[in-house]
């Protein structure tokens, strides 16, 4: 299993083969797709989940809507009993969209991501033997990221993890508030949760019908300068899109669906703020020239906000940017 790594359909959907090839990349990124995206896990990512005290976790409202979420546990809550499956030994926190998103069956996307180290991996698949102790899931795609991007940080636990479940502080809103504005504003790091469903083929031109017919939940980690998400309005944010491993698995998903769900951190106290909304992909327009290094633009449009204080036992260091990042600068006014 560990060197079977050919496909024989692409792993691509419709929108992830339409943006790469409206880019030129399609026959390179087919290749390389078909070597290094898995319905398994290998070895290596089934020893990095082990280690972390935190998984990012992407899920679908009943109504389709993505969520981005966080979970916490003692090194060793995500282990892999076998290589298609994942078990973690936790449960959201309070507040988290991701306790109405978890039932068995339920579409999920993961990333594992060591800020220490800027490693991370992505894994999706399907929920199951979900219980009081935690829940699986079902591998159904894995693959590794780059390093790009990621603000190197150290963690660690302050609280009893019995905490997370505790009552909290919650705000929400149509918009966003002061505060909720106040750690966009600083936010250096956020998580994007997007999703494909089978049968999606809108906007997807000539890839049409084209593909793996895959369906679930993605999150994937986006970085920059603080300052990189330009709040427009109490509704709309905006933030750029920079040269990544030209999969387009977040694109290509908002070109057929554009619901998606952000996570913001205040990394010095713990609050964590949810946000659902829609996504615009500006593809061309005189704005790109405020951000340099930016390949396109995202702008959000805010339908749901969710803000829970210290809603997590973590604390990190100071970051260390990103080199990749020397290229990039603020929004220009």
């Amino acid at each position: 299993m560990e060197t079977d790594t050919t496909h024989t359909v692409s792993p691509f959907h419709p929108g992830e083969i339409s943006i790469q090839t409206r880019l030129g990349v399609r026959e390179r990124m087919e290749a390389t797709g078909r070597q290094v995206n898995r319905d398994f896990m290998p070895e290596q990512h089934r020893q990095f989940f082990p280690q972390l005290p935190f998984v990012v976790v992407g899920s679908l409202s009943a109504q389709g809507q993505p969520w981005a979420s966080l979970l916490v546990g003692q090194p060793g809550f995500l282990h892999s009993p076998d290589p298609i499956h994942l078990r973690i030994n936790a449960q959201p926190s309070f507040g988290d969209p991701l306790n109405q998103n978890l039932f068995d069956g339920a579409a999920i996307g993961l990333l594992g991501i060591e800020l220490r180290t800027r490693r991370r991996n992505r894994m999706n698949g399907k929920v199951e033997q979900l219980d009081a102790d935690g829940w699986s899931v079902r591998v159904l795609e894995s693959f590794g990221n780059c390093p790009k991007y990621i603000q190197q940080r150290d963690i660690v636990l302050t609280e009893d993890l019995a905490c997370m479940t505790a009552p909290k502080p919650v705000s929400r809103s149509d918009r966003l508030d002061e505060r909720a504005q106040a750690i966009v504003a600083m936010a250096d790091t956020l998580f994007i949760a997007t999703s494909y469903q089978e049968g999606d083929r809108r906007q997807s031109g000539d890839a049409e019908g084209e593909g793996a017919n895959r369906a679930g939940a993605d999150v994937s980690h986006r970085g920059g300068k603080p300052g990189f998400v330009r709040i427009d309005d109490e509704r709309t944010l905006s933030f750029p899109d920079f040269v990544g491993n030209y999969f387009f698995n977040t694109l290509g998903n908002l070109l057929l669906d554009p619901r998606a769900g952000l996570l913001f951190i205040d990394f010095s106290n713990g609050d964590v703020l949810y946000l659902s909304g829609e996504v615009e992909i500006i593809w061309d327009d005189a704005e790109l020239n405020r951000y340099p290094g930016a390949q396109r633009l995202l702008r959000f449009r805010v339908l749901q906000s969710i803000r829970v204080d210290g809603a997590l036992p973590l604390r990190w260091s100071a970051p260390q940017q990103s080199p990749v990042l020397d290229a990039t600068g603020p929004w220009r006014v």
